[in-house]
């Protein structure tokens, strides 16, 4: 795939993925129109997809992990507020946000409705995007706070509640949402019993820069990975031993959940295909202990701004190609080993690479990697495209850095 197909496909991914959920019904579409693969929707936010080669034990287990959730306001239950005749909503923040870059945006909603059904451990489900501008964070005029350029503390529970409708003298009642939603699904709004829904920016991404070099787009963290990842599972040629990816949900959050990286799903998973391919119990152990995982996630540019944030010898920038990122504490999963094959792997494919290492009197982010290779110990390696304002509303990335992690992701689920 060229640099402009690659750029312009996860610009449309990235678009119809403004939840998990989302996330995983554009991934299972793509794997059903290119075939061959065996996938698992894992609560319908989490995706585990696989690959059977011809002959499973030669050439042992290859995977690769990403996430498909991001940070953003979900809607609370309960969640009218009414304020002097505004219809405001009440949210939560989900990850680490960058809170004064959803102010003044406009925002939509998407995600899950669960309806009643007759059967009471099987309820109805639906997913929904309303797809057009429904809210905004309104700043506060710079007339009423003076003192707004040198920097303001928001508070999450009062200062960045949604603004949706004005109401009218006899609406007062809290229920406004319920019955929004209600008239949105074409429901009766008694047969809401509950939701998941995520507040996001309805402004597409785009290029932009002299050339056009960079993209600036909601969701990069981590799209560009759940891209990636799909692009290596559909698009490489591996014959032998057993490819898969993983797609989870909540490591914004810590993994830990049901869906999540820091649970049993990978390791059942695997456990029961080698059962039943025919494989043994050992076969599994040895091909987890001799096996390799990509753990995908995005990673730290220098920013130009502020060069001194980053490392003085590790200084990856954007358009200069996947990132290997090390940590020797560990928060980025990666050994010696792991570290020479990834680079190994990126030289013989001729796909430019740079080194990510915080500053040692910074402590950095974290990712899934290290958490999944505790419960699955097999040899892991995180990598990553570098972008700028990891956990803005809207992040930047370089145009050439997908094609290069796609790149890398087909060449690894293609390597003999």
């Amino acid at each position: 795939m060229n640099r402009k197909k690659s750029v312009e496909t996860l610009l449309s991914f990235i678009e119809g993925s403004p939840s998990p959920f989302h996330t995983v019904v554009q991934s299972k579409d793509l794997l059903q129109k290119a075939g061959g693969n065996y996938y698992i929707d894992i609560y319908g936010s989490s995706l585990l997809a696989f690959r059977i080669g011809a002959n499973p034990q030669q050439g042992g287990l290859r995977l690769a992990a990403a996430h498909t959730d991001f940070p953003c306001f979900r809607v609370k239950t309960s969640a009218g507020i009414v304020k002097e005749g505004y219809g405001t909503l009440n949210v939560e923040s989900y990850g680490g946000m960058i809170l004064s870059t959803w102010l003044d945006r406009p925002l939509s909603l998407a995600g899950k409705v669960v309806l009643r059904s007759e059967e009471l451990f099987a309820p109805e489900v639906r997913f929904i995007d309303m797809k057009r501008p429904l809210l905004t964070i309104p700043n506060l005029a710079i007339h009423m706070n003076r003192k707004i350029n040198e920097g303001i503390a928001l508070n999450r529970q009062k200062d960045m509640l949604p603004l949706a409708m004005m109401l009218e003298k006899e609406e007062k009642d809290k229920d406004f949402f319920d019955r929004f939603l209600a008239k949105e699904l074409g429901c009766k709004q008694k047969d809401i019993l509950s939701y998941e829904l995520t507040v996001y920016p309805t402004e597409k991404g785009s290029l932009f820069g002299f050339a056009e070099e960079f993209i600036s787009s909601p969701r990069l963290d981590n799209l560009t990975s759940v891209k990636a990842c799909l692009c290596g599972i559909i698009d490489g040629s591996r014959k032998n031993g057993i490819s898969g990816i993983a797609l989870f949900d909540n490591e914004e959050v810590g993994s830990r959940t049901k869906q999540g990286a820091g649970s049993l799903v990978l390791t059942q998973t695997l456990q029961r295909i080698y059962e039943c391919i025919g494989l043994k119990q050992e076969d599994y152990y040895s091909d987890v202990a001799g096996g390799y995982m990509l753990s995908v996630d995005v990673a730290h540019a220098l920013h130009p701004n502020v060069p001194t944030k980053t490392d003085p010898t590790n200084k990856p920038v954007l358009n200069g190609g996947v990132v290997l990122k090390l940590a020797a504490n560990q928060s980025y999963a990666g050994d010696a080993e792991a570290v020479a094959i990834a680079a190994e792997l990126c030289q013989r494919n001729n796909i430019p690479c740079q080194r990510f290492v915080n500053r040692s009197d910074m402590v950095g982010g974290s990712t899934l990697g290290s958490i999944a290779s505790t419960l699955l110990p097999i040899r892991t390696m995180d990598i990553g495209v570098p972008i700028l304002a990891m956990h803005s509303a809207r992040e930047t990335m370089g145009v050439k850095d997908q094609q290069s992690l796609e790149d890398m992701m087909k060449a690894f689920f293609s390597e003999k």
